[in-house]
């Protein structure tokens, strides 16, 4: 790829940002889209966030993706921000249009889009989420704007989740346990859709695994792992060993990078190219 003075620019700022796997995702799908377009990697201190948007905007980005830890303190410096954003409280994805920025958020999208691709129906069912941590609330949000008819959650600290719990209670029946608690264990006999959001089994941690009394668990729930390192974690093998369909957070990945490639290029990318490319670099 030849890139000019009429290449657009397109980055992730993040600190630390080294690890992050969208500039080869997007830049194989910009390529494969044929878009004189080119994706970078930005470290970010923390105190230099404003100077550094400053920075992007003057040098005229046509966007950016945000991870750990300014997904919060982008939103003030923001001209507007989309809904997803506005009720999961953080922004992702900025598109820069004549100087304005405008924020988005396209995890829920993509975990909402990679279980819909497995032919999963959301609609009047019922979840069970592991951990309530920052992806959580994407995901519950995602859950409602699907209509999702009830929602149980699983933690071992409560009272960090009660005020997320009653923020979406005016949405959707929701109800919050310690995840050891028997009648927590004996709800998860009835639900759906069984997601862990923690990060208990993700690389090097690999045989750690949330607490889920399996013999509860009916065989066709759909066991969804957001965690994608390592592609089969000790939490799905035992869902996989019980019969249980599942699905890692590989593919919520792809398509939250596919969904803000939409949102700058105005383009649906290729993301079977942005999977293969993935996986080549997870190794």
């Amino acid at each position: 790829m030849l890139y000019t003075g009429k290449t657009k620019i397109l980055g992730v700022i993040g600190c630390p940002v080294e690890h992050s796997l969208s500039p080869a995702m997007q830049n194989a799908a910009l390529l494969k889209a044929g878009l004189d377009y080119a994706y970078i990697a930005m470290p970010v201190q923390p105190e230099c966030l404003q100077n550094a948007v400053a920075g992007i905007v003057a040098l005229g980005f046509r966007g950016f993706n945000v991870t750990i830890p300014h997904k919060v303190n982008i939103m003030s410096l923001l001209d507007t921000i989309d809904e997803n954003s506005r009720m999961i409280g953080a922004v992702n994805t900025v598109v820069i249009e004549q100087g304005k920025l405008a924020g988005y958020n396209t995890d829920s999208i993509g975990f909402i889009v990679a279980l819909k691709k497995q032919n999963f129906v959301i609609e009047h069912k019922k979840a069970a989420l592991l951990g309530a941590g920052g992806a959580a609330r994407a995901i519950i949000w995602g859950l409602i704007s699907n209509k999702i008819q009830q929602i149980v959650i699983g933690v071992r600290n409560i009272e960090k989740v009660k005020p997320l719990v009653e923020e979406f209670k005016k949405f959707i029946d929701i109800e919050l346990f310690h995840w050891e608690d028997p009648v927590f264990q004996k709800k998860l006999g009835s639900v759906d859709l069984l997601i862990n959001t923690t990060p208990l089994g993700m690389h090097p941690k690999i045989d750690e695994s949330p607490a889920v009394n399996w013999q509860y668990i009916k065989n066709d729930t759909f066991v969804y792992d957001i965690i994608y390192t390592p592609q089969e974690t000790k939490f799905l093998a035992a869902a996989k060993k019980h019969g249980n369909p599942t699905l890692n957070g590989e593919q919520m990945l792809v398509e939250q990078g596919a969904a803000a490639f939409e949102l700058w290029t105005k383009q649906r990318p290729d993301t079977q190219i942005m999977t293969e490319q993935l996986q080549k670099a997870l190794g």
